[in-house]
C-alpha cells in the first residue's frame, strides 16, 4: 500500500477547489460585496443614506436587481461573446480523454464493436474485389488507432500525458 497516493490527492484538490470557489466564496463574496458597499459607499453619502437607511432593505434591493443582471451577463458571455467557446477550445485542447478513451462503455462496447464492424466490412470488401489501395491503407489507419485506443493509448497530439 502506498503512502502517498497522488491521484487520491489530486482529485481531493479538484474538488476542494470547486466546492471553495464556486460555493463558499461565492456566498462570502456576494454578502462581503453587499456590506462593503453599504457600510462604506451608502453610509458615507447622505442622499444614499436618505435611500437606504437601513442594510436589508438595500440588500434586496441589490439582489432583486443584481440578479437578473448577472444572469443576462452570464447569458451574453455563452451567446453572444467569443470569450465561452475560446474557453471551450482549450479545455478541448487540454483534456487528455479527446485523444484517448473514456473508461466504460466507449472502451468495453462500443469501440471494440466500431473495430469489429471495420475489420468484417474490410474482409468483404478484400472478399469482393472492391477495396483499392489506398482505401485498405485508410482503414489499416484507422484500424491501428483503434487497437491504439483500446489498449488505452493515445492518438493525436495531447499536450500532455497525463499517468492515469
Amino acid at each position: 500500500m502506498k503512502l502517498f497516493d497522488s491521484k487520491l490527492a489530486y482529485r481531493a484538490w479538484y474538488y476542494f477547489r470547486l466546492g471553495y470557489s464556486v460555493y463558499l466564496v461565492f456566498i462570502f463574496g456576494y454578502v462581503s460585496t453587499l456590506v462593503t458597499v453599504y457600510y462604506l459607499a451608502i453610509k458615507s453619502v447622505p442622499a444614499l443614506l436618505d435611500l437606504f437607511p437601513r442594510f436589508v432593505p438595500f440588500a434586496v434591493l441589490a439582489t432583486l436587481v443584481g440578479v437578473p443582471l448577472a444572469v443576462l451577463v452570464g447569458w451574453l458571455h455563452l451567446k453572444r461573446t467569443a470569450g465561452f467557446s475560446s474557453e471551450q477550445d482549450i479545455n478541448t485542447e487540454a483534456n487528455p480523454y479527446n485523444y484517448k478513451l473514456t473508461p466504460g462503455i466507449a472502451t468495453e462496447v462500443t469501440y471494440p464493436l466500431a473495430l469489429l464492424q471495420l475489420r468484417i466490412l474490410k474482409r468483404l470488401a478484400e472478399t469482393s474485389g472492391a477495396l483499392q489501395e489506398s482505401e485498405r491503407a485508410q482503414l489499416e489507419g484507422v484500424e491501428a488507432r483503434l487497437q491504439t485506443l483500446l489498449q488505452g493509448g493515445y492518438v493525436g497530439s495531447p499536450r500532455r500525458r497525463p499517468n492515469f
